[in-house]
């Protein structure tokens, strides 16, 4: 069975999912890859592409509403629900596309990716069927400008990593609005992205009267996301080519696609996968350079 690749878009509401996978798409299809976008958001009235399989086609929001009494979360939930068990309709409508990258636009609830099961199967039955996908989690920049906001990034970010069990890059979205913030980033650009040492949103977070009183429960969330220490940001901004083309290089690594087709298959391609070649540091200098000019790195707690 041949292996076909793609990547999973999650995230919450207001996290730019649509209008990174119109830009994603183009940018791929510019490369020369057949693109096949596929929307599972059965919400989705405002799509900025021309989707290649439409979930409304199946189940629609509005329909589940009118007929079964639901209010829009659980009538976002039946859908995908519906579609677990009518899962039939979406793997023939992929087989229409054999030979096609996949990018699947999903719903902004984020229980669905959390500690809601059927996203979870729906993925795990394409993986049977040899999808290599990468899950693909977007989070506002806006959540650095608060440091409560931040951890429950973290939070959520972590839970979808292990509940859909995927290969998962982490995208933190709208970088360029991150210096535009009413409040001003208490460190710099590369401790958000690099999720360096917690400690020290504990003691900003002890800085504001209402998250101070909440002291122990800060402490055991930051205790969970240093303990897994799996979370990380690729930054992202939609406007700049530069940074759409690295993360798809993250994702074309987290799935496999870079080893394992025509496209980018060459010697020096797979040695600079294999030896990383691009170091953190130069991963993330040229956004701490762009980006960081209105933060402030405070880190030296002395």
């Amino acid at each position: 069975m041949k292996v076909s690749f793609g990547q999973l878009v999650m995230g919450p509401p207001g996290s730019g999912k649509t209008t990174y996978c119109e830009a994603m798409s183009k940018l791929l299809l510019d490369i020369g890859r057949k693109v096949a976008v596929v929307n599972l958001d059965p919400a989705n009235d405002n799509m900025n592409y021309k989707a290649s399989i439409d979930i409304a086609e199946l189940v629609t929001v509005e329909d589940t509403m009118q007929y079964l009494n639901l209010g829009p979360n659980g009538g976002l939930v039946y859908c995908i629900e519906y579609l677990e068990k009518n899962l039939k309709w979406l793997l023939d409508s992929l087989k229409k596309f054999e030979g096609y990258y996949f990018i699947f636009d999903c719903p902004g609830q984020v229980e669905l990716y959390t500690h809601h099961d059927s996203m979870k199967k729906i993925m795990q039955s394409l993986s049977e069927q040899n999808f290599r996908l990468c899950a693909v989690h977007l989070v506002d920049s806006h959540y650095c400008s608060d440091p409560g906001k931040f951890i429950s990034g973290l939070l959520m970010s972590l839970s979808a990593m292990l509940q859909m069990e995927l290969p998962h890059v982490n995208i933190l979205s709208k970088i360029d609005m991150i210096s535009k913030h009413e409040k001003k980033l208490a460190f710099g650009v590369d401790y958000y992205m690099e999720v360096l040492d917690l400690s020290y949103l504990l003691d900003a977070l002890q800085d504001d009267p209402f998250t101070k009183k909440y002291k122990k429960l800060n402490e055991a969330f930051v205790s969970i996301v240093e303990d897994f220490s799996l979370v990380s940001f690729v930054p992202l901004n939609i406007k700049d080519k530069s940074t759409v083309v690295r993360v798809k290089n993250s994702i074309d690594k987290a799935n496999g696609y870079v080893y394992g087709h025509g496209e980018e298959r060459n010697v020096q391609t797979l040695l600079a996968c294999a030896v990383g070649a691009e170091t953190e540091q130069d991963r993330i200098g040229t956004f701490v350079d762009r980006y960081n000019d209105e933060s402030e790195m405070v880190l030296d707690k002395s």
